[in-house]
């Protein structure tokens, strides 16, 4: 019989959210289990644990931003990424708080500060602060500074990197907390769980990536200022996916170089064998999409994410929200529930500029044909003949195309932040149950 920690999703979820803080509070438990000789004092001892607790969050990082696949499919990438934002901010809340409270209870501790005079634990105390505080205000502040995406990247990496090692050395450098020998191995082989995390994501995947290369098909315009991508594998069968779901995108470029982005497929997720996606000209690589010829290379490291019908079976059907370029994976649902020919009932609430604006306008008045599929047209400047919903997706307008019964529905919302803010909790407010509404986000930076 297969356990329940294989056959429950929420089992497996608890599970990582359980591995994680065992091994964020294994130092504090480690503490009070074999105390040093001759402690200091419980704020000393304190301040210790702040700083161990706030080392081993650090090096979990690592872990979370590593596209591993079995915790991914528990999560998704988007609270994945705000957990790692978060208990960021709190493993470096830790470390700040770590010395200050030793400059405090021990005055004397401040001549540490003197750098070239002090031992070098302390040098790599303060230079792993650094390069910690340099990282956090290069994350938060990234757009205000106007640092391009893929210099921040590799500087992110370098600066984590540096905070990690040095805060690992400063710690088995004051060897009255690290004198056993099984604990200097046990934060050692976190260290080198991080290392190994790291020669993965940077080198292994992009070599594995690159003997799975693909083709640029065609690049066709759609209505919205936007391009569809259309890819073909090369010399392997590709990947099915779950509709819904994205994939990082590597074009023209080695896969070594780390310069991707992320995209919904539009695509059938049932077709392995030619994948396409939905790119908006907004920024600077997604503006050069449409002059990218047929036959560029491509990479594909993919597919992630939880945003997919697929998870619901059971599910009476389907209520679609979306905003502009939001339509993207839902245009891979119904396309692949046409072709299943799934007989629930989709409801598709589109917010749109113009009329003439829709993308895959065209695509989804076919699909009414083969599926018992509703679309809402929400313009925000209609034409004068306009007798359809304008404005913006409010309480109101939902109310007026919710089914009655509305826990027997699944709600996906893919929008602007604004939108998809506003959505959730009108959603809320007209009593759909919060485990049944599911957002994308596209802020993976």
């Amino acid at each position: 019989m297969k356990s329940l920690l294989m056959r429950s999703p929420i089992a497996i979820a608890l599970f990582w959210i359980g591995t994680y803080l065992l091994i964020t509070v294994l130092p504090l438990f480690i503490l009070l289990i074999y105390p040093p000789p001759g402690g200091g004092g419980f704020w000393v001892e304190f301040s210790v644990a702040l700083g161990f607790i706030g080392l081993a969050m650090m090096a979990l990082q690592f872990v979370i931003t590593a596209r591993i696949n079995r915790i991914e499919a528990s999560y998704g990438v988007d609270i994945l990424l705000q957990f790692h934002r978060f208990t960021s901010l709190t493993a470096f809340l830790m470390v700040l708080i770590h010395p200050i409270m030793l400059f405090i209870v021990q005055p004397e501790t401040q001549q540490l500060l003197n750098f070239f005079e002090a031992p070098w634990r302390a040098r790599m105390a303060i230079l792993g602060t650094l390069a910690f505080i340099v990282m956090v205000v290069t994350t938060i502040w990234r757009k205000p500074l106007r640092i391009p995406y893929e210099p921040w990247r590799m500087s992110h990496t370098i600066l984590s990197v540096l905070a990690v090692g040095l805060g690992l050395g400063h710690a088995l450098g004051v060897a009255n907390y690290l004198s056993l020998f099984w604990k200097k191995m046990l934060w050692t082989a976190m260290a080198l769980i991080a290392l190994w995390l790291i020669i993965y994501v940077r080198l292994i995947k992009p070599w594995m990536m690159s003997k799975k290369p693909y083709l640029v098909e065609a690049v066709t315009q759609q209505r919205g200022n936007v391009w569809t991508l259309a890819l073909r594998p090369w010399g392997h069968d590709g990947f099915c996916f779950h509709p819904g779901q994205f994939s990082w995108l590597t074009l023209g470029i080695t896969p070594f170089s780390m310069r991707e982005h992320p995209f919904s497929m539009s695509s059938n997720g049932d077709h392995s064998g030619r994948i396409e996606f939905g790119i908006k000209a907004l920024g600077d690589f997604t503006r050069t999409i449409k002059d990218i010829p047929p036959g560029t290379k491509a990479y594909l490291d993919g597919p992630y994410g939880v945003f997919t019908i697929d998870r619901y079976e059971d599910t009476a059907g389907f209520v679609l929200i979306a905003g502009g370029i939001g339509i993207t994976p839902m245009l891979s649902m119904l396309a692949t529930a046409a072709e299943r020919k799934d007989d629930r009932p989709y409801l598709l609430i589109y917010a749109s500029k113009t009329w003439d604006s829709i993308t895959f306008r065209e695509e989804l008045e076919a699909l009414e044909e083969k599926l018992d599929l509703k679309i809402v047209h929400v313009l925000r400047e209609p034409p004068e003949a306009w007798k359809g919903e304008q404005g913006y997706v409010d309480k109101a307008l939902l109310a007026r195309y919710m089914p009655k019964y509305k826990g027997t529905r699944q709600y996906f919302i893919c929008a602007a932040p604004k939108m998809m803010e506003q959505v959730e909790q009108a959603l809320h407010n007209l009593n759909v149950p919060v485990t049944q509404v599911h957002m994308e986000h596209f802020n993976l930076a």
